[in-house]
C-alpha cells in the first residue's frame, strides 16, 4: 500500500511538473522594431501575362472579375481596413516564414495571396531577401524572386499552364514556410499539404505529398479531390481543415531531415481530431533530405488552453525548436466588441489572448508522442524599457495583437526575429480601421532561448 501510495505521488508531482513547465513565462525585452508599410506593392515581372500585372481582382463576395482598380474596399470582417483592391501591381504583404542567414540578411515569403484558392488566381508567389534597418525602423527588400514551374513539375493544371513562364500563383500553391539551402529553397504548402522544392531561380523542382503512417493527409484544396457530379454520392475524403497545412517547416542542424508542422490536427474521423495530452494536436512529420521520402516518424505539438493554431517553426539546435502558437483574436480585448457574434465597425470582434513563442523539445524519446513545451514568451506583453516601440503597445511596453504572426528564428544567442503577416487588406489588429503593416521586431531572449 505505501509503494502504491508512493507511486501514486510521484505520478501526481510528474503531471505537476510537466503543466508547470509548460506554463512558465520568460520574460522578452524588445531591442529594434522595424516595419513595411502595408501598402507595399511591387510590379509584376516584365515578362508576366497581363492577368498579373494586377492582383485582386476576384476578391468581391460573389467572385465576380473587379473592373476598376480600388473599387472593392478591404474589410477585416464588418471594419473597413481603409484600403481597396485590386492592387496595380503585386503586394509584398503577407510574410509567412523567414529564416536568418549568416550576411545578416533574412529570407521570407508571401503567402498565397488574398487568403484563399479561389481568390487569388492573380497573386503571384514570391520569395524575398530582405535586410532590416533596425536603427531607422525599415525593412529594405534586397531580391524578390517570382516562382515558376517551366518545367511541368505540378502534377496538375495551373492557372499558367499555357503560358511560356508558368509563372505560380495563390491558387496553384498556398506556401507559408520557407527554408533556404545551397541549391535552392525548401517550402511547405498548404493546398496539398505538400513539400515543394525550388531552385536558386524559384523553379518549381519537387511535389512532395504528405503522408502520415502510411495514409495521406489531404485538405480539401487538395488538386486530385472533386466534387462527385451526382449529389447522392459521398463527398470526397479529406482528414484535414482548409489552411490546415504545413504553416511551419523547419530543418535540422546538419540539413538531413526537414520537419514540417501543420497548422491544423488531422481528423481521425468527422468528429475527432488527433489530440496528446487531451487537447487538439498538430502532427510534426520527418522528411529525409537526401532521399525526398517521409521516415515515418512524426511528434505530436499539443495546442494550449486557447491555442488554435501555430505560425511559425524554427529550430534551435539538434532537438529543441521555436514555434509561434496563436489564437483567433485580433486587437485587444479591451476594444473587443461586446458581442463577438454581433461585431460592430468600431471595435474588434474577438481580442487576443493567446499570442505566444514556445521552446519544444522534441527527441528520439518521444518520437510518437508529445512534444514537451518548456515555456514561452507572451507577445502581448512584451518588455519595453528603452521605449524603442514605434507603434502599438503602451506604458513600458510592447504588443502584437495580430490576428496572424507567422515569422520567428534565432539570430544569435540571446536574440530572436518575430514578424506578422499582415492578410493585405483584410487584417485590422493594431487599429480598428487601419490595415496591419509588416511589422518586424528584435527581442531580447536569452533566458527563454537557453531554458532547459
Amino acid at each position: 500500500m505505501k509503494n502504491l501510495l508512493l507511486a501514486s505521488v510521484a505520478i501526481t508531482l510528474a503531471f505537476a511538473t510537466a503543466a508547470s513547465a509548460e506554463d512558465t513565462v520568460f520574460p522578452a525585452k524588445l531591442v529594434s522594431h522595424a516595419i513595411l508599410p502595408a501598402n507595399t506593392i511591387i510590379p509584376a515581372p516584365a515578362d508576366a501575362p497581363e492577368h498579373l500585372k494586377t492582383s485582386g481582382k476576384f476578391t468581391t463576395p460573389d467572385r465576380h472579375r473587379a473592373e476598376g482598380l480600388g473599387s472593392v474596399p478591404g474589410k477585416d470582417g464588418v471594419r473597413l481596413t481603409g484600403l481597396s483592391l485590386p492592387f496595380d501591381g503585386q503586394p509584398m504583404q503577407g510574410f509567412s516564414g523567414i529564416k536568418t542567414m549568416d550576411d545578416g540578411t533574412f529570407w521570407s515569403l508571401s503567402d498565397n495571396g488574398f487568403g484563399s484558392k479561389l481568390n487569388s488566381s492573380d497573386a503571384m508567389l514570391m520569395l524575398h531577401n530582405i535586410r532590416f534597418d533596425w536603427d531607422g525602423g525599415k525593412v529594405e527588400a534586397l531580391k524578390t524572386i517570382f516562382l515558376s514551374d517551366p518545367n511541368r513539375k505540378a502534377p496538375f493544371p495551373i492557372v499558367m499552364e499555357g503560358s511560356d513562364k508558368r509563372y505560380l500563383t495563390g491558387a496553384d500553391f498556398d506556401v507559408e514556410s520557407i527554408q533556404p539551402v545551397a541549391d535552392g529553397f525548401w517550402v511547405g504548402e498548404e493546398f496539398g499539404p505538400n513539400i515543394l522544392k525550388f531552385d536558386t531561380e524559384g523553379k518549381l523542382t519537387d511535389v512532395i505529398p504528405t503522408v502520415v503512417d502510411g495514409k495521406p493527409v489531404m485538405s480539401p484544396d487538395n488538386a486530385t479531390l472533386a466534387v462527385p457530379a451526382d449529389p447522392s454520392k459521398p463527398m470526397p475524403a479529406f482528414n484535414l481543415k482548409r489552411s490546415g497545412g504545413y504553416e511551419g517547416l523547419a530543418m535540422s542542424k546538419d540539413g538531413s531531415k526537414l520537419y514540417g508542422l501543420l497548422e491544423g490536427p488531422i481528423w481521425v474521423d468527422s468528429e475527432t481530431v488527433e489530440q496528446a495530452d487531451g487537447r487538439p494536436a498538430l502532427r510534426i512529420i520527418e522528411l529525409d533530405v537526401a532521399s525526398k521520402g517521409w521516415t515515418g516518424r512524426s511528434w505530436l505539438y499539443p495546442l494550449a488552453e486557447g491555442g488554435e493554431a501555430i505560425g511559425d517553426f524554427n529550430m534551435l539546435d539538434a532537438t529543441t525548436a521555436l514555434v509561434i502558437e496563436r489564437d483567433n483574436g485580433a486587437g485587444t480585448v479591451d476594444k473587443a466588441c461586446a458581442d463577438a457574434k454581433n461585431p460592430k465597425p468600431d471595435c474588434f470582434a474577438v481580442g487576443s489572448k493567446v499570442k505566444r513563442i514556445y521552446k519544444i523539445e522534441m527527441t528520439d524519446a518521444n518520437v510518437g508522442k508529445a512534444v514537451r513545451k518548456i515555456g514561452y514568451i507572451d507577445l502581448l506583453k512584451i518588455a519595453d524599457p528603452d521605449n524603442k516601440k514605434r507603434q502599438g503597445g503602451g506604458e513600458g511596453y510592447y504588443d502584437m495583437p495580430f490576428v496572424t504572426i507567422e515569422n520567428v528564428d534565432r539570430v544569435d544567442e540571446t536574440h530572436i526575429v518575430v514578424g506578422n503577416d499582415n492578410n493585405l487588406p483584410f487584417s485590422a489588429g493594431r487599429s480598428i480601421d487601419k490595415a496591419d503593416d509588416n511589422e518586424f521586431v528584435l527581442l531580447e531572449v536569452g533566458e527563454f532561448v537557453n531554458a532547459k
